[in-house]
């Protein structure tokens, strides 16, 4: 006779633990809480392993407290799943929420097959992909520097008139003088986190294109090269983030995955489709409309692309052509008729089609 499986549902905080534990079809759980620790943590397991009589599956929603717990409590016949707190079922009338009601939520969901599981990174894949974020965290503080950097100028009727952030205009920004004491303590402040933020954005560039050049992520980032507006850092960004797109079983999936597909609420006769979902990893989703803003021109292979593509199979290279000849046809024709941030919108979209298809299993095999 087979063991019947244990379902144990974990509200995981920063200091505790909130465990419900079903065992086969018993209606109500098995409460319990202990310390968010690594003792406390093997304990558990092993508590799991003495106590649930055949397999055993755990479940906690994905949040602050990252992998760890995941990775911690996976052994054996024990395994945890790490959820998509967004897509978790809730009741409208619902108006009593407490950390072990929520510990029980889960068991039973998970029980009933209701809940959605994340792909988990390994802590390699994770290590890259923290890089990446830290480097896109870093470019954004740049950039809030240079719009206060910017306005100041401005408030005070001394904008600059030609290109902003050229060598001309950081050297014009050396030079400016102030006749209020404190407006130069301010000026010079900015300046200096200026030169502070590009020097750590210079150095986190340099390391992510060290892992560029490295397996595993060498081959797919020199694929994803092969494309038009994509280059190194957008290419391993892509790659570090996305940890594997056999995944998504096809490229609606991932799309949808990354919140590109327009939203939709319709209920009898009455269809209505809105904007984009914008649901699931934002920062992909900000790179591939970056990327698709470089298919507003006539499809053409530079010499920069050019360069990308030396060594690359040819089968990479006639996705990539075949991605640029029908995307820079699409971004024209929808122009006319259309916004061009709702028409880039819809090139990254199929673009995230292309870069599925390049990055699939059979081919990274």
């Amino acid at each position: 006779m087979t063991e019947p499986t244990t379902y144990v549902g974990l509200d995981v905080h920063k200091r505790e633990i909130h465990v419900a534990m079903l065992v086969g079809h018993a209606r109500t759980p098995q409460r319990w809480q202990l310390a968010n620790e690594p003792r406390a943590v093997r304990a558990l397991q092993r508590k799991l392993e003495r106590e649930a009589p055949g397999p055993v599956l755990c479940y906690y929603e994905a949040g602050v407290c990252g992998y760890a717990l995941q990775r911690a409590v996976t052994h054996g016949r024990i395994h945890c799943q790490v959820i998509a707190p967004a897509l978790v079922p809730r009741k409208p009338g619902e108006r009593v929420k407490t950390d072990p009601r929520d510990a029980g939520k889960l068991a039973e969901l998970g029980r009933a097959g209701l809940l959605t599981p994340v792909h988990p990174p390994t802590e390699a894949e994770e290590a890259v992909r923290d890089l990446c974020r830290a480097r896109d965290a870093v470019r954004r503080d740049l950039l809030r520097v240079r719009h206060r950097v910017s306005k100041l100028l401005l408030r005070r009727g001394r904008p600059y008139a030609g290109r902003q952030w050229s060598g001309a205009h950081q050297t014009w920004l050396r030079a400016v003088a102030w006749e209020q004491a404190a407006d130069q303590v301010v000026f010079n402040d900015a300046l200096l986190a200026l030169d502070q933020l590009e020097a750590r954005l210079a150095a986190l560039d340099g390391h992510l294109r060290t892992v560029a050049d490295t397996e595993p992520y060498r081959t797919p980032v020199g694929w994803l090269r092969c494309f038009r507006g994509i280059d190194t850092l957008t290419a391993v960004t892509l790659v570090a983030e996305l940890h594997g797109v056999a995944r998504f079983p096809s490229a609606r999936a991932l799309m949808a995955y990354l919140g590109l597909v327009p939203s939709e609420h319709s209920s009898g006769e009455r269809h209505a489709r809105g904007r984009i979902t914008r649901t699931g990893n934002g920062l992909v989703r900000r790179l591939l409309v970056e990327a698709g803003w470089h298919y507003q021109f006539r499809a053409r292979t530079g010499q920069a692309l050019q360069q990308r593509r030396q060594g690359q199979p040819t089968w990479v290279i006639g996705i990539a052509d075949r991605a640029q000849t029908r995307l820079c046809s699409r971004f024209r024709r929808l122009a006319l008729h259309k916004a061009r941030p709702k028409v880039v919108v819809a090139i990254a979209r199929e673009l995230a089609g292309f870069i599925w298809a390049t990055l699939q299993p059979p081919h990274t095999a």
